[in-house]
C-alpha cells in the first residue's frame, strides 16, 4: 500500500522491558534503548491511501487522522520493527478488516485534527471495542527544524523504524516499511490529557514526555511475511 503519513507527534515516555512481557506474543521481544523500553503516542494525519498504481485517491476514503500507542521490538529472527498496542482511526471498515485478518489491533474513535499556524491540535474519543470513552487531547507547538547531523542515535530509535511486526494465525509476521528519513523538529506539549496508553494496559506515564514532531513522509507499505 502506498500512503502519506503528515503532521506527525511523537511523543515517547521509559517503560521498563517487563511491562511488554505480557502484551508480546512468543518469540517478540523489547527493543530497548539505555536499558528502558519505550512507549509512544503518535497522532497525525493519514492520507491518500491506495495500493501501488492508482491516483492519490478519493479524500474521505483514503484520508483520516490516526492516533497509534506503539513500542519498538526484536521479532523472532531479530529483526527490529514497530509494534502497535492500538491504532485509534474514524474509519470502521478498516477496523473491521484489520481484526480480521492481521490482528494489527484498530479502534473506531472519533477524532479532530486542525492546525493554527505553529500549533497542531490532536483529539481522539473511542467508541468501539473499547474501553468506550477513552481520550486524549493534545495541543502542540511545532519548533525549528533539526538539522540531519544533529538527530541523536536516540531519535533514530524512536523515528527510524523500516518494518512493523504483527501477528496472525501463523504466528508473527513482519511487513517492510519503506520512506524518506524523517524531517524531525523540536516540539512543545502545550496540553495533553490522555488515557489511551493506560487503555493498551501500560501504567500511566511518569514525568513530561520526549516530543519531537514531523511534517512528514510518503511511505510505501510491503506484504507481510514470516520471519527470515
Amino acid at each position: 500500500m502506498l500512503q502519506t503519513w503528515s503532521d506527525l507527534v511523537f511523543l515517547h515516555w521509559p517503560y521498563e522491558p517487563t511491562h511488554l512481557e505480557s502484551l508480546l506474543p512468543p518469540g517478540v521481544v523489547p527493543d530497548t534503548f539505555d536499558g528502558k523500553a519505550w512507549i509512544g503516542l503518535i497522532p497525525f494525519s493519514m492520507e491518500h491511501i491506495r495500493p501501488p498504481g492508482f491516483p492519490r485517491g478519493i479524500p474521505w476514503i483514503g484520508t483520516f487522522p490516526e492516533t497509534n500507542v506503539r513500542t519498538y521490538v526484536r521479532g523472532p529472527d531479530g529483526r527490529p520493527g514497530v509494534w502497535f498496542c492500538s491504532l485509534d482511526i474514524t474509519r470502521l471498515g478498516a477496523v473491521l478488516v484489520s481484526w480480521l485478518s492481521y490482528k494489527i489491533p484498530y479502534v473506531w474513535s472519533k477524532m479532530t485534527y486542525s492546525r493554527a499556524g505553529d500549533f497542531r491540535t490532536y483529539t481522539t474519543r473511542r467508541r468501539w471495542p473499547g474501553p468506550r470513552g477513552a481520550s486524549s487531547e493534545l495541543v502542540v507547538e511545532v519548533g525549528e527544524r533539526i538539522a540531519d547531523d544533529d538527530l541523536t542515535d536516540f531519535d533514530h530509535f524512536l523515528t527510524a523504524r523500516w518494518g512493523l511486526w504483527a501477528v496472525t494465525k501463523r504466528g508473527p509476521r513482519y511487513a517492510p516499511v519503506d520512506h524518506a528519513p524523517w524531517p524531525l523538529h523540536h516540539g512543545a506539549v502545550h496540553h495533553l490529557t490522555d488515557e489511551l496508553i493506560t487503555a493498551a494496559g501500560f501504567p500511566p506515564p511518569v514525568g513530561p514526555p520526549h516530543v519531537r514532531y514531523s511534517p512528514g513522509v510518503d511511505v510505501r507499505i510491503g506484504m507481510p511475511g514470516p520471519p527470515r
